[in-house]
């Protein structure tokens, strides 16, 4: 009798393990290996890190963001040749030839959001969130990068006009949030004329095109390949990069690239989409791009 109670407490106890397993794995992301990459539910983890947030992907990019003297350079480096494009452009420019002008992209080129992703990374988002963007933009946090304002300023004193194209939509305020933070920082040319915002598309080369036909244009500045030209939109991590080595004489002279490793169509690039939700599908895409090059210990 009492080896048949302690065998029938042995039962509920294996039975109760079972259970629980199976519960526990009801509630983690469904999981499947195909053609060896990781392919899970959309919908699984869009909270993010858990805890501390020690575990944020984003962590790393921001604080070089934040804190790294070589990121702050690397603007310092961009203005600096911009400067060299324009003062060439005047040592050649002749009377009766096109106004000089420079085009430029607005965030992570001439303005940063570090303040934005600080919060992200104290609020356990590893991922961009556009609510949370739109919101963040018209509290005017945004600062002006290392060697921005005096690049401009000495633009506007040698007559060389600046324009400013950008994509941005935070509904029908939108250009006034834009116009309201350059002028907090005091960049020049800030109107109607110099001044545009696309809320409908990501397509700058409509615009920019409009300029170029009445200025000669020294030089695009931009943290993103799409600020040049828009044949970069493209969806392949390889073609992307075909297409940059085809204009690779241009960097540096036309066209002025920006460090930018926190956003961009660099990661539409890997996931189709510029701002992929937060999931662990997506996580696991990130890692699996993060390691498309890498070393085999044999």
């Amino acid at each position: 009798m009492k080896r048949h109670l302690i065998m029938m407490l042995a039962s509920i106890v294996a039975l109760s393990t079972i259970a629980s397993s199976a519960s526990a794995a009801s509630n983690q992301p469904s999981t499947q290996v195909q053609g060896g990459s990781v392919q899970q539910d959309k919908a699984t983890n869009a909270k993010g890190p858990t805890g501390d947030g020690l575990n944020n992907i984003l962590t790393m990019a921001v604080a070089w963001k934040q804190t790294a003297a070589e990121y702050k350079a690397l603007y310092h480096q961009a203005y600096n040749m911009a400067r060299l494009q324009v003062d060439l452009a005047l040592a050649y420019h002749r009377p009766g030839d096109k106004p000089l002008a420079i085009i430029t992209d607005i965030d992570d080129t001439i303005i940063l959001p570090i303040n934005y992703w600080g919060y992200l990374i104290n609020n356990n988002k590893d991922f961009f969130d556009d609510a949370i963007w739109d919101k963040w933009i018209p509290q005017y946090k945004m600062v002006a990068s290392p060697g921005a304002l005096e690049f401009f300023q000495y633009c506007k004193e040698k007559g060389v006009e600046v324009f400013y194209v950008s994509n941005r939509d935070q509904g029908q305020n939108t250009y006034e949030y834009a116009v309201t933070q350059l002028n907090k920082l005091n960049f020049p040319y800030i109107d109607n004329t110099h001044l545009t915002v696309n809320r409908e598309t990501s397509n700058k080369e409509i615009r920019q095109n409009e300029i170029a036909q009445k200025y000669n244009v020294i030089s695009y500045l931009g943290d993103n390949l799409n600020d040049f030209r828009r044949v970069y939109y493209v969806k392949d991590v390889d073609e992307r990069t075909k297409l940059m080595e085809q204009d690779k004489d241009l960097y540096g002279s036309k066209f002025i690239l920006m460090p930018n490793p926190t956003d961009g169509h660099w990661i539409r690039a890997i996931f189709g989409d510029s701002e992929p939700p937060a999931a662990d599908q997506n996580r696991a895409i990130w890692k699996k791009a993060a390691s498309r090059s890498s070393w085999e210990q044999k």
